[in-house]
């Protein structure tokens, strides 16, 4: 009995052709997608809506609003805390976002030499 290959696989060297051709492609789109994800923003609102940050696709603070109910001279440890958050919530919805519309891509498939996920 002989053992079967994968569908395309000894198939020669066109077919090593056509892969290449798919992994240039799909590099090409992760790319793009990349660029794409760079331009677009990000934003997370926290307490209640008292701070609000706007991060972008490479992770850089667009802007911070912090509402005046926030600023207590008597407890700054809660507005660094409510900045915080709002910055750490902000870049990780950049970054799950960009690695679901990656993955959407690459089907999970990282390859060598492949500009890396966030």
């Amino acid at each position: 009995m002989k053992a079967k290959l994968p569908q395309g696989v000894g198939k020669g060297p066109g077919n090593m052709q056509a892969m290449l051709r798919q992994a240039q492609k799909m590099q090409e789109d992760v790319q793009a997608k990349q660029a794409e994800l760079e331009e677009r923003e990000f934003t997370a609102t926290v307490g209640g809506g008292m701070v609000t940050a706007v991060v972008d696709g490479k992770h850089l603070i667009k802007s911070l609003t912090i509402s005046p109910e926030a600023v207590d001279p008597d407890d700054v440890e809660m507005l660094t805390d409510l900045v915080t958050a709002a910055v750490n919530e902000a870049i990780r919805t950049a970054c799950e976002t960009a690695d679901e519309e990656l993955g959407q891509i690459t089907g999970g498939f990282n390859m060598p030499g492949m500009p890396g996920m966030f």
